[in-house]
């Protein structure tokens, strides 16, 4: 794995005894000794810590401030970036002229410029996809910053010990504050489902902070394997998974990304790559469709499994795009894409297991109940 890159607590998880693999190009945690199970139930009771320092973190400056740099972005994503409020951030994605989605994001206004936070694997192209897309604005990625996500029930209390005002911030507040660390980045967000923040640090305190916070007992180191089975709990997509370059906003089910002020009749409506695509399916519907499903059993139906309308003959109506088991859910949990006609709440389709067509039921996502501070 020499080749590969480090975030700033590559050493830190080495000492904690994390199991490492390549991961975006970086060496990453996937485990710690607590292991997958354990830390993803510790992150539902109390608070998880992961390092997702891999992923990118970028500036958007425009001479016009904020209103000129949101405007300029909405030529490169179908959402309303120019009506988010100040010191709020908002989820969005970068689409293709075939209408796909080349990578999902997040969209922070700090005032006087924009925040962007990208993901690892597709970094160093969307950075370039916003330098040639936005030739008025001044485009950088931040390289001198960790980032760390403190997720679960006891996020708060853990972090408002340490860095005071972070309790007054609620779900997608985003907030600017000094502490022990150096000038801190918060979101009140994340990706697992719960409550949470995400902290950008400066590199060289990385490692300081995140020993401060997992000297608190209600705080433990979270791995990819928990994270992948938090958020699949809480129905959201995985980039290269779930959603890619050949996957629209609504197929995946993420309409309520793309603001009324986008599409049809809007005000500003269309203007972003594959937008014909796009505005049509959300007025007529798409031809296919995500959805949510739990196998009978215990046994998981994972990426790549065909599925089938009935269990015996017929031709595949989709496929499962992620799947593991759900230790909160107590059981198995997949979600993939099926033709229309076969993605109804309650209805009984089939995955093929090892050449055997097994029941499942298709259900609404996500599978476990948020609980974000709104």
């Amino acid at each position: 794995m020499s080749d590969l890159r480090v975030t700033p607590l590559n050493a830190l998880h080495k000492e904690l005894g994390a199991k490492m693999v390549p991961f975006a190009g970086y060496e990453m945690p996937v485990q710690y000794p607590l292991g997958v199970m354990k830390e993803h139930l510790h992150c539902r009771a109390e608070a998880g810590l992961f390092d997702v320092s891999h992923m990118g973190q970028v500036i958007i400056r425009a001479s016009g401030g904020y209103e000129a740099a949101a405007a300029a972005f909405e030529a490169l994503a179908p959402v309303n970036a120019q009506g988010l409020a100040e010191g709020r951030q908002r989820y969005a994605m970068f689409t293709n002229a075939a209408g796909g989605i080349e990578d999902d994001l997040m969209i922070a206004n700090r005032g006087d410029h924009m925040f962007v936070v990208v993901n690892a694997a597709c970094k160093d192209a969307d950075i370039a996809r916003m330098k040639a897309g936005l030739p008025d604005c001044e485009v950088t990625e931040v390289t001198d910053r960790g980032l760390l996500a403190l997720q679960g029930p006891k996020a708060e209390s853990a972090l408002a010990g340490l860095v005071p005002g972070v309790a007054d911030m609620k779900f997608m507040d985003i907030a600017v504050l000094p502490s022990d660390w150096g000038e801190l980045w918060l979101s009140r967000s994340g990706y697992t489902g719960e409550d949470g923040f995400e902290i950008s640090v400066p590199a060289a305190q990385t490692e300081a902070l995140t020993r401060a916070l997992l000297a608190l007992d209600t705080v433990a180191p979270i791995g990819l394997g928990a994270r992948d089975s938090l958020r699949l709990e809480s129905g959201l997509c995985l980039y290269g998974h779930d959603i890619d370059s050949g996957t629209t906003p609504v197929e995946a089910g993420l309409n309520w990304a793309i603001q009324k002020v986008r599409r049809t009749g809007g005000t500003r409506a269309g203007g972003f790559p594959g937008a014909d695509t796009i505005l049509a399916q959300l007025e007529d519907g798409p031809a296919r469709r995500r959805i949510g499903l739990l196998p009978e059993g215990r046994a998981p139906m994972r990426e790549g499994v065909e599925l089938y309308a009935s269990a015996e003959g017929g031709d595949s109506i989709g496929h499962v795009t992620s799947g593991a088991f759900g230790p909160t859910l107590g059981g198995p949990m997949s979600m993939g894409y099926v033709t229309v006609g076969f993605a109804e709440d309650g209805m009984t389709i089939y995955g093929e297991v090892r050449g055997k067509r097994l029941p499942a039921t298709i259900t609404a996502m996500p599978f476990v109940p948020a609980n974000v501070k709104r």
